[in-house]
């Protein structure tokens, strides 16, 4: 609203202090990390306060884990002080006709309802179970129909693919990085890269990481021609769309076991994909870094600016011995959010690495069901991969016989966060890295 405020006073050239500052990206961004935090810091304390009057704690179910029934009672649902954090600032100072924005704000706003049911009934009606597990797939793939709808007719959703040209790579390089030496100093000569570009178009392409062309396109998979296979290829990148905000959003919650490990752990994906947001929409950066050129997409950086100020806030309380728990409210929001923005970015397919904590922690559940199942079928009795699963808990329970038995004692949980959280800068770091590694 900010923006949309002071962009009217410079288009009706009334000088007002300070209002062409919020026209530049890099500072919308910067405000909204620091006001979300701000908001997450000051509101954090009051809705914490507010959820021990009405005794809105956690049920524990006792796992033998260590300090585990300590935490009882903590309060819970503390996803609000993330979804205030982030919807605040982006508000304020997003640019709310660019239909990334509004695609993100819907995403915040609707897993974070399907989270708050779950938390609701789990907390007020007492079932352990929450939000029956049709619903909330449901409500995900609802979402994942939207999101893909939209990229499919909305006329801002476009990329731009590089023009055929007679340089040789290495020429192409040099323009760039002449071009790019020159950006500070003046702007407009960005204009000049834009003959590279072919027109804006829709497109189903992606980024496929360790490639040399390094683009994916699912039309690829798509029989027949033709209007059928352009039909074809939609349905195809929307179900893969569904997949992708469906078992992102999941393996978040299966992440929010410990304190502070899901909150860390998608701080540190978000910047990636911050990052990766504001270098596909600059087509000086995209062209010298030969990644894909998405008009519009820059904007999201703000709203990932607001994404890590609300979370570091959130982090404050939430590190052990945690304050408050986000619960389902925050962790399907976290997650939806992030395969959102990689989507948007055309980077879903990098997911499995950027998020490689969510995918290990979802992958550990389903091993471990699959194998107990199967051997108890088998041989009568049912035997375990893992001491215990999610992948967490693994380490911090002990006597229990399984397949893998490292480590030989349990681990504090703060030690299992805090190398869960340097897994993950790794795993962020090779991400961004991967785009030139080809």
């Amino acid at each position: 609203m900010l923006y949309h405020l002071f962009e009217y006073f410079q288009s009706h050239q009334i000088d007002f202090p300070g209002s062409g500052l919020l026209q530049y990206l890099s500072v919308r961004a910067g405000f909204a990390s620091i006001l979300s935090l701000f908001i997450a810091l000051f509101v954090g304390k009051r809705i914490i306060r507010l959820l021990q009057r009405k005794q809105i704690g956690e049920e524990i179910r006792d796992l033998g884990l260590d300090g585990q029934m300590q935490k009882k009672g903590t309060p819970t649902m503390g996803g609000f002080i993330i979804l205030l954090s982030i919807l605040i600032p982006v508000l304020l100072l997003g640019d709310l006709t660019n239909i990334y924005v509004l695609l993100l704000i819907l995403t915040t706003v609707w897993l974070g309802a399907i989270g708050f049911l779950d938390d609701y009934i789990k907390v007020f009606k007492r079932k352990k179970e929450g939000l029956s597990g049709r619903y909330k797939i449901f409500g995900q793939v609802s979402l994942g129909l939207i999101v893909g709808l939209t990229l499919c007719f909305s006329d801002q959703a476009t990329i731009r693919d590089k023009a055929e040209s007679t340089l040789t790579h290495q020429e192409q390089n040099l323009l760039v990085e002449k071009e790019l030496a020159s950006y500070e100093s003046s702007p407009s000569r960005a204009a000049s890269l834009d003959s590279h570009y072919n027109p804006a178009h829709k497109s189903t392409k992606t980024t496929i990481p360790f490639v040399k062309s390094n683009e994916f396109d699912y039309a690829w998979l798509a029989p027949g021609k033709g209007s059928v296979k352009n039909i074809l290829q939609w349905i195809i990148y929307i179900f893969v769309i569904i997949l992708v905000i469906t078992a992102t959003s999941n393996g978040t919650n299966l992440t929010d076991g410990l304190d502070g490990l899901a909150a860390g752990t998608s701080a540190i994906a978000g910047v990636a994909l911050g990052i990766l947001a504001y270098l596909s929409g600059n087509i000086i950066y995209a062209d010298y870094l030969n990644i894909m050129y998405i008009p519009n997409s820059g904007e999201i950086t703000v709203f990932m600016a607001a994404y890590l100020g609300a979370l570091l806030g959130f982090i404050w309380y939430n590190v052990f011995p945690a304050q408050v728990f986000m619960g389902d409210t925050g962790s399907l929001t976290l997650g939806g959010i992030l395969a959102v923005v990689a989507i948007i970015v055309r980077k879903e397919l990098l997911l499995p690495i950027l998020c490689g904590i969510f995918f290990v922690e979802s992958l550990s559940v389903i091993l471990q069901t699959t194998y107990y199942k199967y051997t108890r079928a088998r041989y009568g009795e049912p035997r375990r991969i893992f001491r215990m699963s999610p992948l967490h808990h693994h380490f911090q329970k002990q006597g229990i016989p399984a397949l893998l038995q490292r480590p030989a004692q349990p681990m504090h949980e703060v030690k299992i966060t805090m190398r869960f959280w340097i897994i993950g800068i790794v795993l962020a770091v090779l991400t961004i890295v991967s785009l030139k590694i080809r």
